[in-house]
């Protein structure tokens, strides 16, 4: 879909730590765990989602996110999709650029499409990769450069074509072990200085040269396990975080980072927490 892009509602994602204006989300209403894709659900398979508990610590996430100035933009879930929450997934944008994102498993097929359709209504502009596979989770942005996991869900076909789509921009792919599901379960950046790492998911050579880059906070197995990594900034160097993450949430604060801890123990039992389940489309 092509609109003029002086007249299309903004589209602007330079960092993962601006002010977040604009977000898409989705109400878990119909999540379930149907097929286990990731180790988090292989172990709250047998116990699954308690759909009215996710519901209501979705709601406190979302309305703390509009308290914070945040305009939201709730996708309507479906009850064939019970991923659909994971927004971060299905699209992600770059500078004034949307890509919808296209999905590994099964079971999250035609997410796409609903989200196609929401962006058509919105009339927000959006563009897609020709092939190859890629999700949103492992797509990170600070300026401009763009950090790529590469992993089930996101191919080397899938990042060298987003490479030719933002010639701007210098794509940094970065291998980590796979079964953490997404780069940002693993590393994710607070500030031009500051980032979040699991370092035990990525070889010694992607430390390295990470640290070069930023001071790396190191999360503890425990915590990325509890979803530590997937925290979400919204600019003025505040985040959301779980309460059950006490230590990373410790070094963040030392840090010099407002900590808003709502409990989302629910939805994590799915694999992701707030940064999987936002999809900006505007920060500033």
């Amino acid at each position: 879909m092509t609109l003029p892009k002086d007249e299309t509602s903004q589209i602007e994602i330079s960092t993962e730590y601006g002010t977040l204006r604009r977000v898409i989300l989705c109400p878990p209403r119909y999540m379930a765990i149907e097929e286990a894709i990731n180790e988090v659900q292989k172990q709250y398979e047998d116990e699954n989602i308690d759909r009215g508990r996710a519901m209501a610590q979705y709601r406190e996430f979302r309305d703390t996110l509009r308290a914070h100035g945040a305009e939201v933009i709730e996708l309507e879930p479906s009850e064939e999709l019970p991923e659909q929450v994971f927004t971060r997934d299905i699209g992600f944008a770059v500078g004034d650029e949307l890509f919808i994102s296209r999905m590994a498993s099964d079971i999250r097929q035609g997410e796409e499409e609903a989200l196609e359709k929401l962006l058509r209504e919105k009339e927000i502009r959006y563009r897609k990769l020709d092939g190859g596979r890629i999700e949103g989770g492992d797509v990170l942005v600070d300026r401009g450069t763009v950090y790529v996991g590469v992993s089930e869900r996101t191919s080397h076909d899938a990042i060298r074509m987003l490479s030719e789509e933002l010639p701007a921009h210098e794509i940094v792919p970065i291998e980590f072990d796979g079964k953490y599901l997404h780069l940002d379960c693993v590393f994710n950046i607070l500030s031009p200085e500051t980032a979040l790492i699991f370092p035990e998911a990525l070889n010694n050579e992607a430390v390295e040269k990470l640290s070069e880059k930023y001071d790396l906070i190191k999360v503890n197995a425990d915590e990325q396990f509890t979803m530590g990594t997937n925290v979400l900034s919204i600019g003025g160097r505040k985040l959301f975080s779980l309460p059950v993450n006490p230590e990373v949430n410790r070094a963040m604060r030392e840090h010099g980072y407002e900590v808003i801890e709502i409990d989302f123990t629910e939805i994590i039992k799915s694999g992701g927490s707030f940064r999987c389940c936002s999809m900006p489309v505007e920060r500033s």
